[in-house]
């Protein structure tokens, strides 16, 4: 028998990510008595610095913005009750077509067998019956996104652990509520680029297309505070603008696809566990 308590293991590309798209799911299972380990692929030192400046501008010191991503994780993490947190700590890439994107040490251009053994020893140690990371385009074709899926996929196959993998996903018709509800408190969000609008358009899959939605109302305030714990991203937050009430109602459900689970669950379910308790 093994005596570990239920696992949900997150593979993260940033300091924020674990937020955004996971933060409802490792509160409501850590509340229930479920292990939650996080991993964070990289420093997040692409992300703004002091007064929101931005990388490549001076000023930007990318070792300052990582230790001070570091302190607003791991408060985010505590609002979680996240159980274990597990940083890989490459340099961040930064957006995709960044020059920072061929920095040498950078996620994006660290092999992925490299990336993949370090995923593989910290998934030996907790053995987890849940594996949640991006989807093969990284959700939205962020490259460390992407190596984030890469790498996951790659240790699974290396360990011949057989837990449930879900990919985070959204509905296109919450994406097209977010698109609604943003136009009222971002200036200017309906204008723009037509490019970006188009890429916004594609994000997500069908409602038909999610085989998990798991309700995380009840954890909705914590998600908002655990991205507010991320304060010198604000301006990147964009959920934060909303407000907690509006945010709830947004952002109470979180919605995944199930691309490996051998317990014979049917679909849709509304939980991760589904046919493991």
């Amino acid at each position: 028998m093994n005596d570990l308590p239920l696992t949900l293991m997150a593979v993260h590309a940033h300091p924020d990510d674990e937020a955004t798209g996971t933060g409802g799911v490792l509160a409501r299972y850590a509340a229930e008595g479920m292990r939650t380990v996080l991993v964070t692929c990289t420093d997040g030192g692409c992300g703004d610095g002091p007064g929101g400046v931005k990388p490549g501008d001076p000023g930007h010191d990318p070792a300052a913005v990582a230790l001070m991503r570091r302190q607003e994780l791991e408060a985010s993490c505590e609002v979680l009750k996240v159980s274990h947190l597990e940083m890989l700590d490459y340099a961040d890439s930064g957006m995709m077509g960044w020059p920072t994107n061929d920095a040498p040490g950078s996620f994006w251009q660290t092999p992925v067998v490299e990336s993949a053994a370090r995923l593989a020893e910290l998934l030996r140690r907790y053995q987890p019956d849940v594996v949640v990371t991006y989807d093969e385009n990284g959700f939205y074709g962020h490259p460390d996104h992407i190596q984030a899926n890469r790498i996951t996929m790659a240790a699974l196959a290396m360990t011949g652990l057989t837990p449930k993998v879900y990919w985070t996903t959204a509905p296109r018709s919450m994406m097209q509520r977010f698109g609604e509800v943003m136009s009222e408190f971002v200036p200017d969000w309906q204008e723009q680029d037509p490019d970006e609008a188009a890429a916004m358009a594609e994000i997500g899959l069908p409602d038909e297309e999610i085989t998990t939605w798991v309700d995380t109302t009840a954890f909705a305030g914590q998600k908002f505070d655990a991205l507010a714990a991320h304060a010198s991203q604000g301006a990147n937050i964009f959920f934060l603008a909303m407000g907690q009430e509006r945010f709830t109602e947004l952002m109470g459900v979180e919605t995944f696809v199930r691309v490996r689970g051998i317990t014979g669950a049917v679909v849709p379910e509304n939980d991760l566990f589904a046919g493991l308790r």
